[in-house]
């Protein structure tokens, strides 16, 4: 199966804690790091460094989109507090759904949000790639 991973998260969240949001996303939806072939977050994230951390040692070329083009993808679960201080109702789920080119018919894991122990929240959402 090739799926795409939708990342959110605090400014500041280490890669480890993103890590381990992700790997606890890939195994609840029942997925491997290999059927990966596609990341994607919101533009602010560009320079994050836990994000880029994490992207750099598992070789994934992450793929940043803008709020506004974030705000149009229709989503389960939008957040008016990710809207207030992102300008869009949702990143990960709508970030996955966009590197995936597909509907929310297709998430394999809407919104999975992760606190780490350094108080840094990461949520992630998969999306099943069928083309």
């Amino acid at each position: 199966m090739r799926v795409a991973l939708g990342i959110g998260c605090d400014r500041g969240t280490p890669a480890a804690t993103i890590a381990q949001a992700v790997d606890a996303a890939l195994e609840q939806a029942g997925v491997i790091a290999s059927d990966v072939c596609a990341v994607a977050s919101i533009d602010l994230k560009a320079d994050e460094p836990g994000l880029l951390d994490i992207a750099a040692v598992r070789g994934w070329h992450i793929r940043f989109y803008p709020a506004a083009e974030l705000a149009r993808v229709v989503v389960p679960n939008p957040s008016e507090v990710v809207r207030k201080y992102a300008g869009t109702p949702s990143v990960s789920e709508a970030a996955a759904l966009l590197a995936a080119a597909t509907d929310m018919s297709q998430l394999l894991v809407e919104k999975y949000k992760l606190r780490g122990p350094d108080g840094r929240n990461a949520t992630i959402s998969i999306a099943r790639i069928t083309q």
